[in-house]
């Protein structure tokens, strides 16, 4: 079995504890004083101390004065000078029982009002992701429009189909259009024709145009 040397000199030893615990450090005499506050506001700390007080009383007064601790010749000074001890110390811890609570309370309600925070701003981030779903859902076809378009699909799809014209038909008609064709640049070349007949004419020879009228005149 290997021995185990002595610890470097650099490596910080491990710190002890007291031998002896302090009640009075950290949370231990809070914790005491709430247990005590909380026990004398039951009833059964009501009831013991009717009890104790009823049977202290009762022994001191009927017993035989040899057998009494604290006679009541003496108006029972031990039992008064235990109860005053008694609400003397009462009295701090209740109040540091209280003290502590009041510290709680106070921890809580800042706990609450962070988590009230929390709370608000998720709220009014779920508000803004819904009202800007509530405007992509616009842009987004409905179950009542996909289910229109499809009715007018099959309604399409249902009615029979137009009948289409033969070969002769398509030859009639391609005739008719072009012999509309053929007219209308007709008619638009005969214009130009008599324009051109009229200046041949005007710019006769005027020899010519004589011998016409004595021929003419014969």
């Amino acid at each position: 079995m290997a021995e185990h040397g002595p610890a470097p000199l650099d490596d910080p030893s491990p710190r002890r504890g007291p031998l002896v615990r302090n009640p009075l450090r950290g949370d231990a005499f809070g914790r005491g004083a709430e247990a005590f506050a909380r026990m004398m506001g039951t009833p059964a700390f009501l009831v013991g101390m009717t009890l104790f007080c009823a049977v202290w009383l009762t022994w001191n007064s009927l017993a035989p004065e040899s057998a009494q601790f604290d006679p009541r010749a003496l108006n029972f000074t031990l039992l008064t000078l235990i109860l005053s001890l008694q609400a003397s110390y009462a009295a701090p811890l209740l109040l540091l029982a209280q003290n502590r609570q009041d510290d709680r309370d106070r921890v809580q309600a800042e706990q609450d009002r962070q988590s009230n925070e929390r709370n608000h701003a998720t709220t009014d981030f779920i508000t803004r992701e819904i009202a800007s779903l509530r405007l992509a859902l616009n842009d987004v076809a409905t179950r009542d429009f996909v289910r229109s378009e499809l009715r007018d699909l099959l309604e399409e799809l249902d009615e029979p189909p137009a009948p289409q014209p033969d070969v002769d038909t398509l030859r009639a008609m391609l005739r008719e259009e072009v012999a509309a064709a053929l007219a209308q640049q007709g008619q638009a070349l005969a214009p130009q024709d008599s324009a051109g007949a009229a200046a041949t004419e005007a710019g006769a020879d005027p020899a010519t145009t004589a011998g016409r009228d004595r021929s003419d005149h014969r």
